[in-house]
């Protein structure tokens, strides 16, 4: 909640700054400074110095704020030193305090990489029932510092593009892929946009769209509407009819990122075709599992909180839910960890990959588990 001042820009300039930061955490995590900052810990000091300073987590300042649609807000953040940079295409988790809490979330990172001012862009499409999303719609201004995550993914670009790109996207799912396309304006390759959304005004980068169409002849963005008939080149969910506009498709590497079935669409398309490859995908939920009837049984014991529930087969953390409980979380699909808390008896399956563990004292992510049977969780 600060506002920017000189004196505390060490952390945030680029380049040389950095590498004077990179040596001073150096004598800041040291065992000898660690131990004199006990019982707090040093982050605690620095804090009182700038809420920006960490000896390891990686803080930003917002910069800029734009609301690009009504259900948007677009952040420009400017991170400390620890920030190790970013591909386009990767995503960060964001930490912001709401109500006392700390609350997670991850976000698309929207920036083209290697910004000269340091700076990364995140774009958050409002989900009501969302705490983080909501909380940075309403209060985001610049000044506020949020905490991230390290940057992870695997939906890049690789290192020698290909001469002709595909990228599809719906909904909120536009934000990686237009990271990759602002990399790829100006390559010479051939790209081709297909975006999905309710309605025009719906639509997240419209206007950049709309400039970078005009001024790069290879590329070609195409838009369809679910919600406003005639108002896109295309109407309705994805069709291989709707790749008329590409139709090089089964020679180019595809990019897609949105809904569940926008993602199966067009997966089933490429995989009938034989190039199910040259595909690369981006996801931004988990299917939640649902349980044969009957095939739930025993138990869920809550031993902090003392309570008692009959299991139901959704998640650990569905089922805390249900029975009052406000276990900590952010991406529910099992990427943050902020769930993760301690199985202190009885067996688990992660829906993720089939593993089941019945270790006690192990940790596990309540938003991706489920029980086998009577378990106990310290929550």
């Amino acid at each position: 909640m600060s506002s920017w001042s000189p004196e505390r820009d060490m952390a945030l300039k680029p380049l040389a700054a950095r590498a004077g930061w990179r040596r001073l955490r150096r004598v800041l995590g040291s065992r000898f400074v660690t131990a004199l900052a006990e019982p707090h810990g040093v982050d605690r000091y620095l804090g009182l110095i700038s809420p920006l300073w960490s000896v390891d987590e990686v803080r930003a300042e917002v910069v800029d704020v734009v609301h690009l649609t009504e259900r948007s807000v677009t952040l420009t953040l400017r991170p400390n030193g620890n920030w190790a940079g970013a591909r386009a295409g990767q995503y960060a988790r964001v930490a912001v305090e709401v109500d006392g809490v700390r609350r997670t979330r991850c976000f698309s990172l929207a920036g083209a990489e290697g910004r000269a001012d340091g700076t990364i862009e995140i774009t958050a499409k409002v989900n009501p029932a969302g705490m983080v999303s909501s909380y940075l719609k309403t209060h985001a201004r610049p000044g506020l510092v949020v905490v991230l995550s390290q940057a992870e993914g695997d939906f890049v670009l690789p290192s020698e593009p290909p001469e002709h790109v595909v990228l599809i996207s719906g909904g909120s799912g536009i934000t990686p892929v237009m990271a990759l396309l602002r990399v790829l304006a100006g390559r010479g390759c051939g790209i081709t946009f297909l975006h999905y959304d309710r309605t025009p005004e719906d639509v997240i980068y419209r206007e950049e769209l709309a400039a970078l169409d005009r001024a790069n002849p290879a590329l070609t963005v195409a838009y369809s509407y679910t919600g406003a008939p005639g108002a896109g080149r295309f109407d309705g969910r994805f069709h291989g009819a709707h790749l008329e506009i590409a139709p090089r498709y089964a020679e180019a590497l595809t990019y897609v990122c949105g809904p569940a079935s926008l993602r199966d669409a067009v997966g089933a398309h490429w995989a009938a075709e034989g190039i199910a490859d040259r595909v690369r995908t981006e996801r931004f939920t988990v299917a939640p599992p649902v349980p044969e009837p009957g095939s739930a049984t025993g138990e869920v014991r809550f031993t902090r909180s003392g309570r008692t529930i009959r299991d139901d087969g959704r998640t650990l953390l569905e089922q805390a839910e249900s029975a009052g409980l406000r276990p900590e979380h952010g991406c529910r699909m099992g990427v943050c960890h902020t769930c993760t808390t301690v199985q202190s008896a009885g067996a688990v399956r992660n829906v993720l990959n089939g593993a089941v563990s019945a270790e006690p004292g192990q940790r596990v992510q309540v938003c991706v588990t489920v029980p086998c049977g009577d378990v106990e969780l310290d929550l």
